[in-house]
């Protein structure tokens, strides 16, 4: 019985409730108060039309109440194939069957009968979408993390609170009973005084050396890369293409995440997720670590240290290098992942519960909480202000790597200590191609 705690299966641990911490609405609620169409839809456009945007979209289809009516990617294919999915869905299911698409995203956002916005792009441009789509009244779902620099961070920060729209992001982890379970346990003293945490997520990004490939046709190559600034050339692992007929989907993710010109490798994809687990449980949201050492700067991997004492380090707690967390503390420990919860203390594991299908980022808990945010009004699960200071901990450990030594951060004032050469600072942004703004 033991054993069976330690390892449920993916699915069961995933379904294992909907209601959390920090304000999740049941499901059984939002069905029976918006059970047919009606005009007071939440209707949703969405920029971005790859894997990832794939996967909302079978959520969000299926939440009551909302109404998926544009689309907007700059690859031709991905807007037939978005246009094909919501048309099939809504045709199934007796409801009229309109939308539209568009290459790109200010013709979208220029739209009045759009209240909000999925947005699943590459990582750079996140924060120039963002924030256009707030300032054309927009509410958002943005994908994680949150931006690809802090200061782009700071700059939607401010924006989202000055527009006052509803800006929720993808890190569905926060949605999840199991990392929900974790945290409460740490923060109620559970384990005792924490004193390090493992955090693994992989490693930092690496330089751009994919082989150059012919541009498809229907790829606006000039649009995706947007604000980038050096010349990048295409290769297809950058936008995996996909075939309608016969439908062939994306055999990879996009590989832009893990070079440094376009993403932040691991440390930036995985980290939005475990480094913000690590960082709710240890009462960090807001705020963040006081240092940040580099892979090989006295240590095998990064190393943060907070103002506490308190050491995280992405290192992994297990010998499958599990993509998960694991909080030490003084009397006893958690570990915790997608699909796995283990602890030092039998009786801290949790019941296993729930039998549904589905890949973790169909599952809808955290979309039915943006959902319920756009209505009430009220701040989501990871608000913007999370969502920077999540995203700011695997910016710095991407710049300590990148200038291969310590560096000293204020988390109040969200600037470098002791920069003297002003590199650090430098990293914080980059300057946006001409043509292109953040705000």
């Amino acid at each position: 019985m033991k054993d069976e705690k330690k390892q449920w299966s993916r699915r069961q641990f995933i379904n294992s409730g909907i209601a959390g911490m920090a304000g999740m609405m049941m499901l059984p609620k939002i069905i029976s108060s918006h059970k047919t169409t009606t005009d007071n839809d939440i209707r949703l456009g969405f920029i971005g039309m790859g894997q990832q945007s794939m996967f909302l979209l079978n959520g969000f289809l299926q939440i009551p109440g909302v109404k998926v009516l544009a689309g907007c990617d700059v690859y031709g294919v991905k807007r037939k194939r978005f246009e094909k999915r919501v048309k099939a869905f809504y045709t199934k299911t007796g409801k009229e069957a309109q939308v539209e698409t568009y290459e790109k995203f200010g013709d979208l956002l220029a739209r009045p009968d759009i209240d909000a916005v999925v947005i699943a792009v590459p990582d750079h441009s996140h924060a120039m979408i963002a924030i256009a789509a707030c300032k054309a009244g927009k509410d958002v779902y943005l994908e994680k993390p949150m931006t690809f620099k802090i200061r782009e961070g700071q700059e939607l920060r401010k924006v989202v609170r000055q527009t006052n729209r509803i800006l929720a992001i993808g890190s569905q982890q926060r949605s999840d009973p199991g990392f929900q379970h974790a945290v409460k346990l740490v923060q109620t003293g559970a384990i005792g005084k924490i004193t390090k945490v493992n955090a693994y997520v992989g490693a930092p990004p690496k330089p751009y050396d994919l082989p150059e490939e012919p541009i498809p046709a229907d790829l606006n190559w000039d649009l995706w890369l947007g604000s980038l600034p050096m010349p990048i050339h295409y290769n297809s692992q950058l936008d995996p293409p996909i075939t309608i007929d016969p439908e062939q989907n994306e055999k990879l993710w996009g590989a832009w995440r893990w070079y440094s010109e376009m993403g932040g490798g691991f440390t930036t994809d995985w980290g939005a997720h475990m480094f913000d687990i690590a960082q709710w449980g240890l009462g960090m949201d807001r705020s963040g670590p006081v240092e940040a050492s580099p892979i090989g700067d006295g240590t095998e991997y990064m190393t943060f240290k907070y103002g506490n004492g308190v050491i995280m380090t992405s290192e992994p707690f297990d010998k499958k290098k599990t993509k998960g967390v694991k909080f030490w503390g003084d009397k006893g420990w958690i570990e915790v992942a997608r699909g796995y919860f283990n602890a030092s203390d039998p009786k801290l594991i949790p019941e296993k519960s729930g039998n549904n299908d589905g890949p973790y980022e169909t599952k809808i808990p955290h979309q039915l909480n943006f959902i319920e945010s756009v209505r009430s009004r009220k701040d989501p699960v990871v608000p913007v202000e999370i969502g920077h200071s999540s995203c700011t901990v695997c910016n710095l450990g991407n710049i300590a790597c990148a200038l291969k030594r310590t560096v000293k951060w204020n988390p109040a004032t969200e600037t470098f200590i002791d920069d003297t050469d002003g590199a650090a600072t430098k990293l914080m942004m980059y300057e946006y191609r001409k043509g292109w703004k953040l705000v």
